[in-house]
C-alpha cells in the first residue's frame, strides 16, 4: 500500500505529515526549512521512518505559487510520486471535513487525507523547453504591466501638468520599459524557434482563426505543461467549463468556473471575440446558442471553452484547423 505523506508549502518553511494508520489516524509530522538542505533532510526523515521504497510514497502538496516548484522536482528526482494540486480543491474537500481554523499542521493533515480519499493524480515535471517558455512569457507580462502604469502615470502627470523632471523621468522610464519589453518579446520567439516541435505547435495553432501571436504562444505554455488526456481536462484546468448556479435570483443560469489562470482567461477572452467573427466553427457555435435562448456572454464563454478545445486537437493529431474536422 501507497504511503501518503502531505505537506504544507510556504516560503520559509515545509510542514510535513506522514500518515502512519490510516485506520487509526496515527500521523508523524516533522517541520523542514524550504530550502535545498531542508529537501534533502526531509527525504532522509521519510526513508527512516517509512520502510517503503521512494516509488512507495506518495507525497501530496498544493500549488502554491512559485514555492512548491523546487520541492517537487527535487522528490520526483528522489524517486519519490509527487502530487500537486489544485488549492481550491483542498479547501472543499476540508469544508466537507468541517475543518475551517487555519493552521499549517492542520494544512498538512487535510492534504494527506485528500491523498488518501480523492486519488490525485501524478505530477509530471514540465519539458524544460516549456518551462523557460513559462519563464519568458510571465517576465513579459511583468514588463507589459509595468509599462502600463507608467503610461497611466505619465497621461495623470500630463494632465495635472506636473514638472519637466517629472515628465522626463516618466519619458525615460516608458522608452526603457518598451526597449526590454520588445527584447523580450523577440527572446520568445529566438526560444520557439530554436525548438522545431514548439515552432511547429505554435504554426498548428495559429491556423485556427481567432488565435494568433499571443494566445498560440500561451496556449502553447499551457498545454504542453501537463499531461491533459483529454480537451476537457484542459478547458478545467483553465477554468472555462461551466459551473451551475445553485443558488439566489440566477439559480439554474451556467457561469464560468473561474479554476484556474485568470490571466490565460483574459486572452482567451479576446480571441473568442476576434473568433466568434472569423471562425466559422465559433460563429456557427455562437448563432445557435443565442438562437437557443443563451445570452451573448454565455456564448462567449462558450466559445472560450471551444478555443481550447480547438487548441488542444490540433496539437493532439498534429494536423492544422479545419471547420469540417473541427
Amino acid at each position: 500500500m501507497t504511503s501518503i505523506v502531505g505537506i504544507d508549502v510556504s516560503k520559509a518553511k515545509m510542514d510535513v505529515l506522514w500518515l502512519k494508520d490510516r485506520e487509526s489516524g496515527k500521523v508523524k509530522s516533522k517541520v523542514f526549512p524550504n530550502d535545498r538542505a531542508g529537501h534533502m533532510a526531509l527525504v532522509a526523515w521519510l526513508d527512516k521512518h517509512i520502510a517503503q521504497p521512494r516509488e512507495d510514497i506518495q507525497v501530496v502538496m498544493e500549488a502554491t505559487g512559485v514555492y512548491h516548484e523546487a520541492l517537487a522536482y527535487w522528490l520526483f528526482e528522489q524517486g519519490l510520486k509527487v502530487s500537486v494540486v489544485n488549492p481550491a480543491y483542498v479547501r472543499d474537500f476540508a469544508r466537507s471535513l468541517g475543518s475551517v481554523h487555519k493552521t499549517d499542521k492542520k494544512d498538512s493533515v487535510v492534504l494527506a487525507l485528500y491523498g488518501v480519499r480523492a486519488c490525485p493524480g501524478l505530477w509530471q515535471p514540465e519539458p524544460q523547453s516549456i518551462r523557460e517558455l513559462k519563464a519568458l512569457l510571465a517576465r513579459l507580462e511583468a514588463l507589459e504591466t509595468d509599462l502600463q502604469r507608467e503610461l497611466n502615470r505619465q497621461e495623470k502627470a500630463q494632465i495635472s501638468q506636473a514638472s519637466t523632471i517629472v515628465l522626463e523621468s516618466l519619458g525615460k522610464m516608458i522608452v526603457e520599459l518598451q526597449r526590454e519589453r520588445d527584447r523580450v518579446d523577440q527572446e520568445i520567439d529566438d526560444h520557439i524557434d530554436r525548438h522545431p516541435d514548439l515552432k511547429n505547435d505554435v504554426a498548428l495553432l495559429k491556423s485556427i482563426p481567432g488565435v494568433g501571436r499571443v494566445v498560440s504562444r500561451l496556449m502553447l505554455s499551457v498545454i504542453r505543461s501537463r499531461d491533459f488526456k483529454a480537451a476537457s481536462e484542459c478547458a478545467a484546468f483553465v477554468g472555462v467549463i461551466p459551473a451551475l448556479r445553485e443558488s439566489g435570483i440566477l439559480r439554474g443560469r451556467s457561469f464560468l468556473s473561474k479554476k484556474g489562470s485568470p490571466k490565460v482567461r483574459a486572452k482567451l477572452y479576446m480571441a473568442a471575440i476576434v473568433a466568434g467573427q472569423y471562425n466559422p466553427t465559433i460563429k456557427a457555435q455562437q448563432d445557435r446558442l443565442i438562437r437557443n435562448g443563451k445570452t451573448r456572454m454565455q456564448a462567449l464563454g462558450a466559445a472560450m471553452r471551444k478555443l481550447v478545445h480547438l487548441c488542444f486537437g490540433v496539437l493532439k493529431h498534429q494536423t492544422a484547423y479545419s471547420p469540417q474536422a473541427a
